[in-house]
């Protein structure tokens, strides 16, 4: 499929980064191409296969590739502790996926509500959780291209709000920290970061579902 595909020199020019400081261009290409791979994982998992075996997209190298294993064991561990938060998202938010717009505001609004008490690695993992759900929802419902639109717009979410962040961290890398640290605590602070940001996902719904006036 044509949303999930990734040239080998793309590859090579988002992993390159990794070895100075990024721009926020940069920062965004990684996110996006994150998205891509955490995605394209969880589409595998659903048992959603590709009739097109020339879609299937090369498995990204370095450093990239260390951070979203990291992003996926990461998420992993959400999503089994929060099964049913990170499934049907579009049943959650009762929205149609036929239409961009109505996915790329749902998004935008799971991702604002999320973020809206600050920044973290949980957070983060459960912003591409969500990402993922909703795609694996949209390949479920015969509507694929909305995979496209949903990875473009986690990247515009990424450039608006996370970008300074990341920064500040040197970058995707410091994910790593997550789980290379021995520190027990470190692995408690960012699982219940992420576990909080249930509370932001359930809200997050109200205000997408609540009627305007």
């Amino acid at each position: 499929m044509e949303v999930l595909r990734r040239s080998s020199v793309f590859a090579a020019e988002v992993m390159e980064v990794f070895d100075r400081s990024p721009t926020d261009k940069e920062l965004v290409s990684q996110a996006k191409a994150l998205g891509r791979e955490y995605i394209h994982s969880r589409l595998i998992r659903a048992g959603l296969v590709w009739s097109k075996p020339e879609a299937k997209t090369p498995t990204p190298g370095g450093k990239l590739a260390e951070v979203a294993s990291i992003l996926l064991r990461l998420g992993d561990e959400l999503e089994y502790i929060r099964p049913n938060v990170y499934r049907n998202i579009a049943r959650q938010l009762n929205i149609s996926l036929q239409s961009e717009s109505v996915v790329t505001d749902a998004f935008l609004a799971v991702a604002t509500q999320i973020f809206a008490a600050g920044i973290t690695w949980g957070k983060v993992v459960s912003l591409y959780a969500v990402a993922a759900g909703l795609a694996v929802d949209c390949v479920k419902q015969a509507q694929p291209a909305m995979v496209h639109t949903i990875v473009d717009c986690l990247g515009e979410f990424v450039r608006k709000t996370l970008v300074t962040w990341l920064k500040r961290r040197g970058g995707w890398a410091d994910i790593m920290k997550c789980v290379v640290d021995s520190d027990p605590s470190l692995r408690s602070h960012w699982l219940v970061a992420a576990l909080c940001s249930f509370g932001h996902f359930l809200k997050a719904i109200f205000f997408v579902l609540l009627p305007e006036r």
